[in-house]
């Protein structure tokens, strides 16, 4: 890298654990992150206020660091990664540990940050990532095994064009229906155990909605529809489908540790007898 000192400028890091110094207030300790930060001493001051202001740790600016909540503390490192207002926010894992109302604070406080900077976040939360990001890298073993946007990553995923279905009526009635229906794939009917009911499944074609044909096609058939739902496919779901070749070597590897360790095992146990005959 060319410019080194410029390019961290660019860049605001807050790692999982918060890199604080517990016998600071919160006021000093800003202030000494904005010396580290080599933020023009004119604009020092009003740079400190703006950003306790923005993550709302105003009030907290005399309390010792080691004194607060977990939740304030990650206020606080939060803090420091805004100031200098750099382009560039990372963010590990910035809610691990905290309660859910914390939580939601520390959502919303990124959901504001991402307006006027490039946050990243780095989380194993995917619950959180779904909330939070625009667009999501998913790396297994150090691999990038997808990159795209949260909604079409779920239309990638195996399941994302189903519909889910409980029909009243003849069996045979809702399957003659369902196969004279354009753009249907597949579809599978089982019976709702304890009642009447079939429970039907039926995967699509990419980008085809079928719900108001299906309707209607089981109103002509007498049969009537007592739910339908579009399946939505979690971020988890995702990573595990994208995931789980990767998981194959790592199970190889351990087999192998166990084998190691087997065999080194039976040397010393070897060694022993035959120290044991001597």
């Amino acid at each position: 890298m060319e410019e080194p000192e410029a390019a961290k400028k660019c860049i605001g890091y807050l790692p999982e654990q918060p890199p604080l110094y517990f016998d600071m207030t919160v006021l000093e300790y800003l202030k000494f992150a904005a010396d580290l930060k080599k933020i023009p001493k004119d604009k020092r001051s009003s740079m400190v206020d703006e950003v306790m202001e923005m993550v709302k740790i105003t009030e907290m600016k005399n309390r010792l660091i080691k004194n607060l909540s977990k939740g304030y503390r990650q206020r606080v490192g939060l803090a420091q990664a805004i100031l200098g207002y750099p382009e560039v926010i990372i963010l590990d894992e910035p809610t691990v540990g905290l309660d859910p109302k914390q939580i939601i604070e520390i959502r919303s406080l990124i959901m504001d940050l991402k307006k006027k900077h490039t946050v990243i976040l780095s989380s194993h939360i995917l619950s959180e990532v779904s909330a939070i990001c625009d667009y999501v890298l998913i790396i297994s073993h150090g691999k990038l095994v997808a990159s795209d946007t949260p909604d079409n990553l779920g239309k990638l995923a195996a399941g994302s064009n189903s519909l889910i279905m409980q029909v009243k009526g003849d069996k045979e009635q809702i399957q003659l229906g369902l196969e004279s229906i354009e753009g249907v794939k597949e579809f599978y009917i089982d019976v709702d155990e304890g009642s009447d009911v079939w429970k039907v499944t039926v995967n699509t074609e990419e980008n085809v909605d079928i719900r108001e044909q299906v309707f209607y096609k089981m109103a002509e058939k007498n049969c009537p529809i007592l739910e339908m739902q579009s399946k939505k496919v979690s971020l988890e779901e995702i990573f595990l489908e994208l995931t789980e070749g990767e998981r194959v070597p790592m199970e190889e590897e351990k087999e192998l540790l166990e084998e190691s360790n087997l065999k080194e095992e039976i040397l010393e146990q070897g060694e022993e007898n035959h120290d044991g005959n001597l």
